[in-house]
């Protein structure tokens, strides 16, 4: 078997990624990452180099690791800029590093691409995981991996490689049949919260639009890039990270695994939410608006899309990194892992060490979180 390292996705074949990739996890498709490179998302000067890494078996592609050449760490949602601080104060450069995730989509999935008929899948993984740090020994200061699945938990054990763990907010559908069935297992007094914070969408005359399908157009979602643009230069004085192109060339062409919740007042399209899904999973991605309405942020990104899992039969409902007010709207903490590997041996032990006590705080933050939920105690 042999490891090669491609600096775009067009360099493998889409089928045989796919097949590596073996699911129907939107963000692994080779469509997705070929779309981000296209539309100006994934490239040198957008600091998100394509650098991924292939392990042959002959002609057959075995496995791969989605791998990027990374020039800042913007867009990746576990947070390092105190590592890369520490770097600097000790004369040493922290930037390019590699890591392996999917670019500004702190959504769980693997990570580790391995062929079903592999006749090895261990030593498929192995090779990967050892070739990459390699690799990063060679052109990097560290190589790191987020937002990996439970399945690839083993593949980093006895590696060398540091856990980091996060607390994301998600939701679960127990089986409801509605969602009043979901309110039902609130408390009174919580119930009744999110029952008026929902009416004060209709009190604006706010008419909601789900839109799947053949009805994901160019133009609709143009329509929805103006929405992002808005908003990330109100937040954070930008036009986000995506480009316009994203949104009128990628997803019309993954239509089938995208949803757009629109909200209109007066017939004109004032504020949406995108989303991904695959066939157990929604994935809540981005928000915009043309302006502030009561409420309806709460609504089109997570009562929506609550209503829709249910309604569909999707069971786990991934709202997006952060956000503690998700609790109280039946979010639950939900833990979310990465791995770390330190080139230079002189930070490798302190950065080890903070992982560790940060792995304990994450822990007990959790537990804290869980005894804000709102469900009843006999749920």
């Amino acid at each position: 078997m042999k490891l090669r390292f491609i600096s775009s996705i067009r360099d493998v074949d889409a089928s045989a990624w796919n097949a590596c990739a073996n699911t129907d996890y939107p963000f692994l498709r080779h469509d997705f990452l070929l779309g981000l490179e296209d539309s100006g998302c994934t490239t040198a000067n957008s600091g998100w180099q394509p650098h991924h890494c292939l392990l042959l078996d002959g002609d057959r592609l075995a496995g791969a690791i989605p791998t990027y050449l990374k020039t800042h760490s913007y867009g990746e949602y576990v947070f390092d800029w105190a590592l890369a601080d520490a770097w600097q104060r000790s004369g040493l450069d922290y930037y390019p590093k590699l890591v392996s995730a999917i670019p500004f989509t702190p959504c769980t999935g693997p990570r580790i691409l391995i062929h079903p008929e592999a006749t090895s899948p261990e030593i498929v993984a192995s090779t990967l995981v050892q070739g990459l740090q390699v690799e990063a020994e060679d052109i990097a200061s560290s190589w790191h991996v987020l937002f990996h699945s439970d399945v690839d938990q083993s593949h980093f054990e006895n590696t060398g490689m540091h856990e980091r763990q996060t607390c994301q907010f998600h939701w679960f559908n127990y089986g409801f049949a509605n969602f009043d069935d979901f309110l039902a297992t609130f408390s009174s007094r919580k119930r009744k919260n999110l029952k008026k914070e929902r009416a004060k969408v209709d009190q604006q005359n706010i008419q909601m639009k789900t839109i799947e399908g053949e009805a994901i157009t160019p133009g609709i979602c143009e329509q929805f890039h103006r929405f992002y643009q808005i908003t990330y230069a109100k937040r954070s004085g930008h036009g986000g990270y995506l480009t316009r192109r994203f949104f009128t060339e990628l997803l019309p062409n993954l239509r089938d695994q995208v949803l757009l919740i629109f909200a209109y007042a007066e017939n004109i399209p004032v504020a949406g939410a995108l989303y991904f899904k695959d066939s157990n999973n929604l994935y809540g991605r981005y928000w915009g608006a043309l302006a502030e309405f009561d409420g309806l942020h709460f609504e089109a990104c997570y009562y929506q899309g609550i209503e829709y899992c249910i309604r569909n039969g999707l069971q786990h409902f991934d709202p997006g990194a952060q956000g503690e007010h998700k609790i109280q709207r039946g979010f639950e903490p939900t833990r979310t892992h990465s791995h770390h590997y330190i080139c230079d041996k002189r930070f490798d032990a302190a950065v080890g060490r903070f992982c560790q006590e940060e792995i304990a705080h994450v822990r007990d933050y959790q537990a804290a979180a869980r005894d804000l939920l709102p469900f009843k105690e006999d749920r």
